[in-house]
């Protein structure tokens, strides 16, 4: 019988763990969706990297069982501090449909189990995890740096995109399919039919990782995927399939559904994959795809900020997301240093920072009553502005306690309310009762309708909104007729 060593841990020696994003749309499947799934062991490969280190615990106790175990005897297993943690696992799996739902004894779901074992063992020939392309003289091999700068290329357009566009400069516009996901997604509204511009979610959008932000759009892209008529099972098994890929190698399209043949053209506009053109039956995983379901970072990093990553035909500035350092100084005066050269960090800046000076690789800012007003009237929240400087805050700044001046925070803080001081609505003002309880009458009916914005009893008058009108209006002609 396996050894279940690993499960006798306390909870406090078991690592903090945030569930993958993706695990909640996964467990929203049906049984069905999910076996079908299962058929495929780049699949299930990937899906066990997604997974907590309990639950690939779990799985890997069970992968090798030719019969079910009694429920007893995995129970019995686990130290008394672990319980807890032992079943919230189990529940996940369950939510899966990776372990049978029993009560009395446990096993892994029998597609789940022969897939998985195909994909550690080898062998096989259902092309789950790609065909690789036969070796071409004529085809020129591309190298991992240009699929690099690719990627980076792609994935720094849209990002420029999101932060420039309706702020009087004129960004790289993506194509069509990547602005409707970046609409579909919140990240970007159109007010009025103006220019796209980033919202409040947007903003937040990118103070997370790479990897996080690609999975957001990602998973937007899966809920599409229905009312583009396209089988969310050879979608997902194709993002799979890219994450076990090899990084530099190139593969053959002509194994691929239909459904993943159309996806080719999204993802090369995200820059998961490269093609040599629109047309080409190869394509080479990027590291945006080949890092999907694990946990190496998706774009190349670099030790100082604003470094750049050089090939024979791009030249791509690194974006602050790529690595944890920081670039940013803001002084008690409300001036920011940001020791960039890099377009991207600079047009983020821009959103709430008046510019001032640009040098090589060095930008010099103000933070001001307008330019913050103005983050806030995109959507921009005081809060989100102070997380970003914290995010990226230079090495330096890190020594600080507190890291970011009081003062600047409080300034920021104070902005916002003042903007959110006064705000207006269209409705109708009530006045004139001819007596107290006229007035208190109509008053607790327009209550009831929950349409009072404003009320003042000494003046025996309240503001009701334009909705509301027409029933307060009714109620008062009835009860002056009953009168």
């Amino acid at each position: 019988m396996p050894s279940i060593q690993a499960l006798s841990l306390t909870p406090s020696d078991v690592p903090e763990t945030v569930p993958h994003a993706l695990l909640p749309f996964l467990r929203s499947q049906s049984q069905n969706t999910l076996t079908r799934l299962y058929q495929r062991p780049s699949s299930c490969l990937s899906i066990l990297r997604l997974l907590g280190p309990l639950e690939r615990q779990l799985i890997m106790n069970l992968l090798w069982l030719e019969s079910a175990i009694p429920v007893s005897t995995m129970a019995a297993w686990v130290i008394p501090d672990g319980k807890k943690l032992y079943s919230e696992a189990l529940s996940v799996l369950v939510g899966l449909h990776v372990v049978q739902n029993s009560t009395v004894k446990l096993a892994l779901n029998p597609t789940l189990k022969s897939s998985l074992r195909q994909a550690i063992t080898g062998g096989g020939t259902t092309a789950s995890f790609g065909v690789p392309a036969e070796k071409d003289e004529k085809r020129q091999l591309i190298g991992i740096d240009t699929l690099d700068a690719y990627a980076l290329e792609r994935w720094e357009t849209i990002l420029h995109y999101m932060v420039s566009s309706g702020q009087d400069q004129l960004p790289t516009k993506p194509s069509q399919g990547v602005l409707y996901l970046l609409q579909r997604s919140g990240l970007m509204q159109s007010i009025n039919g103006s220019t796209l511009q980033i919202t409040s979610v947007g903003f937040q959008f990118l103070l997370h990782s790479p990897h996080d932000q690609l999975w957001s759009l990602l998973l937007q892209y899966l809920h599409m995927a229905e009312e583009r008529q396209m089988d969310l099972v050879e979608v997902l098994s194709f993002l799979f399939m890219l994450s076990t890929m090899e990084l530099g190698r190139e593969y053959t399209a002509d194994s691929l559904s239909e459904t993943q043949k159309a996806m080719l053209e999204d993802l090369r506009d995200y820059g998961l994959i490269w093609q040599r053109k629109g047309s080409s039956k190869y394509f080479s995983p990027t590291r945006l795809a080949t890092t999907l379901t694990c946990q190496s970072p998706p774009l190349p990093t670099s030790t100082t900020p604003g470094t750049s990553v050089t090939t024979s035909s791009t030249e791509v500035a690194l974006s602050s997301t790529a690595g944890p350092q920081g670039f940013i100084i803001l002084e008690t005066n409300y001036r920011v240093y940001a020791y960039t050269n890099n377009p991207l960090q600079t047009a983020v800046l821009h959103l709430f920072v008046t510019m001032k000076y640009r040098f090589p690789n060095l930008v010099v800012g103000m933070l001001t009553r307008e330019s913050v007003r103005k983050a806030l009237s995109n959507g921009i929240t005081a809060d989100q502005i102070i997380s970003y400087l914290v995010a990226h805050a230079h090495p330096q700044m890190r020594k600080n306690n507190p890291l970011l001046p009081v003062t600047v925070q409080d300034q920021i803080r104070l902005w916002e309310l003042e903007r959110n001081r006064l705000k207006s609505a269209e409705g109708f003002l009530y006045k004139d009762f001819a007596s107290q309880a006229d007035y208190e009458y109509v008053l607790a009916y327009a209550k009831q309708l929950g349409v009072v914005l404003w009320e003042s009893p000494a003046k025996r008058s309240f503001f009701g909104t334009l909705e509301g009108h027409a029933s307060i209006r009714g109620f008062i002609e009835r009860r002056s007729g009953a009168s």
